[in-house]
């Protein structure tokens, strides 16, 4: 079995910071790419910023200059550095991964979701 779980949302101020984490966990044999998700009341879930495993990013133009995404293949951990935060940043943010569990063939990678951390921009 295979887990996602996402730490670092809260409340923060317009202009403030945050940081988020996704920890894989489970019987892993390696992880393909991954991304963070959100979703604000009313909306559809979008994708905020994608890393494939060896590095790559891309973004969506609304956070493109104030967030960053990272990995630390080592840990099983991604991370989602936001700067700039603005009261439309405010929703349910998600991770999802595409994940290989051990003893599984070099091509099965399966997807999953995280539970959602929520993230709140107001003053």
């Amino acid at each position: 079995q295979v887990q996602l779980v996402e730490s670092g949302g809260g409340l923060v101020q317009p202009g403030g910071s945050l940081r988020l984490s996704c920890v894989v966990s489970g019987s892993i044999s390696s992880i393909n790419d991954m991304g963070w998700y959100r979703q604000a009341p009313g909306k559809q879930r979008e994708l905020v910023a994608h890393i494939i495993s060896g590095g790559d990013t891309n973004y969506a133009d609304s956070v493109k200059g104030r967030f960053t995404i990272s990995r630390d293949n080592a840990k099983n951990t991604a991370y989602l550095q936001m700067n700039s935060l603005k009261p439309e940043d405010t929703a349910v943010y998600y991770c999802n991964a595409n994940v290989r569990q051990t003893g599984s063939r070099w091509y099965n990678y399966n997807n999953y979701w995280g539970q959602g951390t929520q993230v709140t921009v107001s003053s």
